[in-house]
Parts: C-alpha cells; structure tokens; sequence
C-alpha cells in the first residue's frame, strides 16, 4: 500500500489547502521536464497519485479507512512499510 501522506511529505491530519500546496511543491520538484534524475518520473507518479487520491474527499475517506484497518490487521508490517517508504524518501533526498 503506498503511503501517501509520506510521498507528498504530510501528516494524516492535513487540509485540503495543505495537499494542494505540497502537491504543488512536490509536482514542481519532481516534473521531468524540471528533473533529470533517472526517479523523478516515478516520484512524481508517486506525488500525482497521492494527490488524486488525498484530494477527493471519498477516496481520502476510504484510503484513511483501510490505512487504519491495515494498522490495527498486522500493526508490525504496517510499520514497517511505513518506515521502509520514509527512509527511502530521507535517502532520495540525500
């Protein structure tokens, strides 16, 4: 499961206002016409669908939905796919 409050550098609790300007700033920086780094086309896929989804209320509701379901099903893969999704972003900034 992609986590993408991460992919456009948010918290779960972020306005409407909030995912617009990180996708914004995230879109901006990962554009291939911008980017030459070999990632940016995935990374900007990855920003692009993480807003399609946090920016429609129904698809944010049931994306939060099955992202708390998942936590509660196996708290310990949850975890760690949050972790592994963070410290890829923290290296590809790097």
């Amino acid at each position: 499961m992609s986590e993408h409050y991460a992919a456009l550098g948010l918290r779960s609790d972020a306005t409407l206002a909030d995912i617009k300007k990180a996708f914004r700033q995230k879109a901006s920086q990962f554009h291939p016409d911008r980017n030459s780094d070999p990632e940016a086309p995935a990374r900007f896929r990855e920003v692009q669908e993480a807003y399609d989804v946090l920016s429609d209320t129904d698809k944010r509701q049931a994306y939060d939905d099955n992202r708390r379901r998942n936590l509660l099903d196996d708290p310990a893969q949850t975890a760690r796919e949050i972790w592994q999704s963070y410290f890829q972003q923290v290296l590809n900034r790097s």
